[in-house]
């Protein structure tokens, strides 16, 4: 059964925004990737079930910037999301390591990122 692995949300300010969730809702951090910069790093948080992907939001919008389903099978899930109305999206992942999943998107546009789950 498929389930909500992950939620990424964009922010200006990705230590600010996981001291947040840290501090409000009792998460851990679990992860933190990229060089930080002038932009931050991005920040991994959990409740132990779901990740948040606290991750810079450069020229882009702050907010919610897809969610990530965690199936058993990445090329099914692909193929049935297509023929359901998804757009985009290949079941093979980049060989360079960029992704850790490949992603879909929804009849109404949203990024929705499909992976056999994080490896922890």
């Amino acid at each position: 059964m498929a389930r909500i692995a992950h939620i990424a949300l964009l922010t200006k300010d990705t230590e600010k925004l996981a001291e947040f969730y840290k501090t409000s809702f009792g998460m851990k951090e679990v992860a933190r990737s990229g060089e930080g910069g002038e932009h931050g790093r991005a920040i991994y948080v959990s409740d132990g079930h779901i990740n948040l992907a606290i991750l810079p939001a450069r020229n882009r919008r702050e907010g919610i910037y897809h969610f990530g389903i965690a199936v058993d099978d990445v090329k099914d899930a692909v193929e049935t999301a297509l023929a359901a109305g998804a757009t985009g999206g290949t079941a093979e992942l980049p060989k360079d390591g960029r992704f850790a999943e490949t992603f879909v998107l929804d009849p109404v546009g949203t990024r929705v990122d499909l992976s056999p789950g994080w490896k922890v």
